[in-house]
């Protein structure tokens, strides 16, 4: 899709190249294989945000530093990982000029990570309301972040949900990378991509 002037370039990416390399952030991210894991935020922060490549660097280590102070469980530190990814937004903010509030999109970003792993870890049974939980927050950040009406960004969150419920499933069964759950957990991020590209496009 050819950029125009009257959107910025976090408007504009391809679906299946950030599908796919958020799927390899994720793999490696529960793997805690940081080099492969920053090396393909790197690539995501580029292609998903439309960023030069010095403040690429620099917003994927923000990134990465969020989620290894997220990590550790149950000893993690949500305010660390909200002020690194408070740099983050900032950083993408500054870029574009968008006008978003970079707190709030720091808060809403750890807070869907919150509502995850209260399902992920047990802390809450994996039912439809937690489930409707965690899509609702992954809406809220959408949709603060990109301008946009939660009801527009609906069915990328529900795909994005169904990714983390297959990238759940791949955790229990042993996070071996040559597993068929990859591969779906993939695709479900592509589909959740493209459905925001459409999102973001029609609002």
């Amino acid at each position: 899709m050819q950029q125009t002037s009257q959107a910025p370039p976090m408007r504009y990416f391809d679906p299946r190249l950030v599908g796919t390399l958020e799927c390899e952030t994720w793999v490696s991210y529960y793997r805690h294989e940081w080099w492969a894991f920053l090396k393909a935020a790197v690539r995501v922060v580029r292609h998903a945000f439309g960023l030069s490549r010095t403040r690429t660097a620099l917003g994927a280590w923000w990134v990465l530093r969020a989620n290894q102070v997220w990590a550790p469980f149950p000893d993690n530190d949500p305010e660390a990982a909200r002020q690194f990814m408070r740099k983050f937004y900032a950083l993408v903010a500054r870029t574009h000029r968008e006008n978003f509030d970079v707190t709030e999109a720091a808060r809403l970003e750890v807070d869907w990570w919150r509502i995850h792993r209260g399902v992920q870890r047990g802390e809450k049974p994996p039912t439809p309301e937690a489930v409707e939980e965690l899509v609702q927050a992954l809406q809220r950040l959408y949709a603060h972040t990109y301008r946009v009406d939660p009801a527009e960004v609906r069915l990328a969150a529900e795909q994005r949900a169904e990714a983390m419920r297959l990238s759940d499933e791949w955790v229990r069964d042993g996070h071996h990378r040559g597993s068929p759950l990859v591969a779906q957990e993939r695709a479900a991020l592509v589909r959740s991509y493209a459905a925001l590209l459409a999102a973001v496009h029609t609002a």
